[in-house]
């Protein structure tokens, strides 16, 4: 009986050894579950940092719930420079709205979702986007910009935007904005933009060339023309009046030879048509002599005179809402 008893038991130690074994084997031989990888606000930031920025964190929510804003966000700068995390983020667009200062919070805001979906969870994530909305809707405009020519360079307020050709967005806080847009041998554009809360002003930037171009009072062949005119009237007196002295002179000596060597010519009217070529000539020499001053007052007048080309170029804009398709708000276009 003790025999078969020490026999069964050791049959069923030899079994649990058995399965056992197999049990070992089985885990040996199983793949090693693959580690999930970290987010990508974790990498390369040491578990020294994580700490500092928490710590901060920590501060600053103290801070947010007594509502000291200023010291709040301050503390979530300090933290966010320590450790870039899309809640710091949240929490920091949070405190800026409160401040009253709605484009710092909506790009604090844009920053938290950055990494994409999960990077917050769902409810921070709708919170998130719906606080954007409500800034764009309320407390922003929005100001795009379109500039085909290339190398024209786009300002706003003064400072740099972006290089054309291109279109650009920005959101702005309402109220005036300037934009300004040159290029070298271009005249610059320079337009006042005013905007409001909830609109989207939309325009298209023309540049035309600063050019430097001559022109003539009248065509070029209208003072020499004149002036051809005078030297022409003045040969055509000349000759009256030389063809009108021979005739003169024939006539007084043809009277002079038929008359007795005691007797004088008295008739006039021999030498009438002499005395009216002579006056033709004398009135030719004159209009010919006014004709060439005319002519060459003309050509020193016409002479070609330099003057800027025009600027045509501007900043056509289109205001519309900045929300949503379905915001209760009107579109207006005003083009300036």
């Amino acid at each position: 009986m003790t025999t078969t008893r020490n026999r069964s038991a050791r049959i069923a130690l030899s079994t649990a050894q058995l399965l056992l074994s197999i049990a070992i084997a089985g885990l040996c031989a199983a793949p090693a579950r693959a580690e999930a990888p970290p987010p990508p606000w974790h990498k390369g930031v040491s578990e020294e940092r994580k700490q500092r920025a928490q710590a901060l964190f920590e501060e600053a929510r103290e801070l947010h719930r007594r509502v000291m804003l200023a010291e709040a966000r301050a503390k979530y700068e300090e933290a966010l420079a320590v450790w870039e995390h899309p809640e710091l983020r949240l929490y920091l667009g949070r405190v800026l709205k409160l401040i009253g200062l709605p484009l710092l919070a909506h790009e604090n805001l844009r920053l938290s979702l950055q990494w994409g979906p999960g990077s917050l969870d769902a409810e921070k994530e709708q919170e998130a986007r719906a606080a954007m909305r409500a800034l764009v809707e309320r407390e922003l405009a929005a100001i795009e910009i379109r500039c085909d020519e290339p190398g024209a360079v786009v300002l706003m307020d003064g400072q740099p935007w972006f290089v054309g050709p291109g279109v650009e967005r920005r959101l702005v806080v309402p109220g005036e904005h300037v934009i300004t847009a040159r290029k070298s041998g271009y005249f610059t554009v320079v337009k006042p933009i005013l905007v409001f809360a909830g609109k989207e002003a939309s325009g298209q930037i023309a540049l035309s060339v600063d050019a430097v171009a001559t022109r003539q009072r009248w065509a070029t062949w209208l003072p020499w023309a004149t002036l051809g005119a005078g030297a022409a009237l003045s040969i055509a007196g000349g000759g009256l009046m030389w063809r009108a002295h021979a005739e003169h002179e024939a006539t007084d000596k043809r009277l002079r030879n038929g008359c007795v060597p005691w007797c004088e010519a008295l008739s006039g009217d021999a030498y009438d048509p002499s005395l009216l070529e002579n006056g033709l000539a004398i009135g030719a020499l004159v209009a010919g002599g006014a004709t060439v001053i005319t002519g060459t007052v003309l050509l020193f007048m016409n002479w070609p005179q330099s003057y800027r080309t025009a600027d045509p170029g501007g900043v056509k804009i289109e205001l519309r809402p900045a929300a949503s398709p379905d915001a209760a708000a009107l579109s207006a276009r005003l083009v300036f």
